[in-house]
């Protein structure tokens, strides 16, 4: 199975839309963001126009919250969220906090987060740590995501 993840992309409808596209073309099965959102418009693109699973979490920067889950259809959550997927346990939140404390726990497989904006990509015990960077490129100059 083919998982996308992604954070961070701020309202950025041509980042957004381009990501879209490309995973609808690579056949994944589940696309897992990781929070800042931001408006209720912009998770209509991914929960309208991709092609697979959409699961999500909020971030520090999102607004307007009933918007939000009503377009949605409740499939974005308050952080931590768990989602098992082929038997592997991944745990997934917006903000780092306590991510190495998790991943030593021994009861994830995954560890997957965003706020950074940075690309974290690590083993922390059994777990896999991972920050797929932003999709909005603002910060880095670099719009990134993982699969």
């Amino acid at each position: 199975m083919k998982i996308a993840v992604v954070s961070d992309s701020h309202d950025n409808l041509e980042k957004i839309e381009k990501f879209v596209n490309l995973i609808n073309e690579e056949n994944v099965s589940l696309v897992i963001h990781c929070g800042d959102f931001i408006s209720p418009f912009s998770v209509k693109v991914f929960t309208e126009k991709l092609k697979c699973d959409f699961v999500g979490v909020f971030g520090n920067n999102d607004g307007e919250i009933q918007g939000i889950l009503k377009v949605s259809g409740g499939t974005i959550a308050k952080p931590p969220a768990v989602k098992v997927v082929d038997n592997l346990k991944i745990v997934f939140m917006h903000e780092p906090l306590f991510v190495e404390q998790i991943a030593k726990s021994g009861d994830y497989d995954y560890v997957i987060y965003g706020h950074t904006h940075r690309v974290d990509v690590r083993t922390v015990g059994r777990a896999r740590v991972l920050n797929p960077g932003e999709l909005c490129g603002y910060l880095t100059g670099k719009s990134t995501y993982a699969l």
